[in-house]
């Protein structure tokens, strides 16, 4: 299987990924257009080994990011790194066999509890592909030091809930690289209904902390530092949206079509905000971060504002 070769609402044919040397031997795996499963990937390459940063949603997507990574070098993916358990960052794990897949905790019991497909009434068709799910097998709870040759990757749980309930970042001091998996998305709607609000607020300032230079987000291109800041702004709009919208007993559905998005009106899938409005009205509850919430009526509630349309999927 070659690259993916996926199509816009128009019919144009999207870019096709891009494999961008962000430091020395470290690469970031680019999947335009970043939106609903169009995630981002990585790999670090050493003399004799390769770690890999996530797979990706679909059995043809993965190949494709395997393929890349066999462009650049000829050695193995030994080990492989997840950065939550989203099904776009994991599907593909069974398709690197051998590797050792390290995660958090929580990262594991995802991908236990997790299927391949059966989305359609939310996303549309989707080619899966010959997939099942591969958890990781090797976990931890704070930190924890990846060695390719003499380059330590330094693993960090965000602290809590945040975009899941367990969201890892691969963080590299030398070149300050940071891998921020789905806690930053570039272009895209930040989305945290299996997560936290305030937790991915508090994640993104553990995140400024590392003084990264460049940021590998999980969707969308590769950034700066400055895309912390639109994420942060995003999150505090939320919580302001819900503050006021439950404090007048208005529904999320009518909060989010009464909301102004302002300067985020442009980030892609803007219906996601009606599913962090129903984790922000949890919370307002005293829900805890990251407990569960109606996963069906918040993922209703997105068709819904789509028009009642499935979501925007080129996966």
């Amino acid at each position: 299987m070659g690259a993916p070769s996926t199509r816009d609402e128009a019919g144009q044919r999207l870019p096709p990924p891009e494999t961008v040397e962000v430091a020395d031997g470290v690469f970031a795996y680019v999947q335009p257009d970043g939106s609903w499963w169009i995630n981002n990937t990585g790999f670090l390459v050493g003399d004799t080994t390769v770690v890999g940063i996530d797979t990706c949603a679909t059995e043809r997507r993965t190949r494709g990011f395997l393929a890349a990574v066999a462009a650049v070098t000829s050695q193995p993916v030994r080990t492989l790194v997840n950065t939550h358990h989203h099904g776009d960052h994991t599907n593909g794990n069974c398709l690197v066999p051998g590797a050792t897949i390290i995660g958090h905790h929580r990262c594991r019991e995802g991908v236990l509890a997790s299927t391949i497909g059966g989305l359609e009434a939310i996303f549309g068709p989707v080619e899966w592909g010959d997939l099942e799910p591969s958890p990781p097998n090797v976990t931890f709870g704070d930190r924890l030091d990846v060695h390719v040759d003499d380059r330590r990757i330094e693993l960090h749980a965000a602290g809590g809930p945040a975009h899941t309930t367990g969201d890892v970042v691969a963080w590299l001091p030398g070149p300050t690289v940071l891998f921020a998996g789905d806690l930053v998305f570039n272009g895209g709607t930040p989305f945290v209904v299996m997560g936290s609000v305030a937790g991915s607020l508090a994640a993104v300032g553990r995140l400024r902390a590392f003084g990264a230079t460049t940021i590998v987000p999980g969707h969308g291109g590769v950034c700066g530092p400055e895309a912390l800041d639109t994420v942060a702004g995003y999150l505090r709009f939320v919580g302001e949206v819900a503050a006021d919208a439950k404090a007048a007993g208005v529904a999320p559905l009518d909060a989010a079509r009464q909301a102004d998005l302002g300067p985020y009106a442009e980030l892609l899938d803007s219906e996601r905000l009606v599913g962090n409005l129903h984790r922000a009205y949890a919370e307002l509850d005293g829900a805890p971060p990251g407990a569960a919430i109606d996963l069906a009526a918040a993922f209703g509630d997105m068709v819904a504002l789509n028009g009642g349309r499935p979501l925007r999927c080129f996966a």
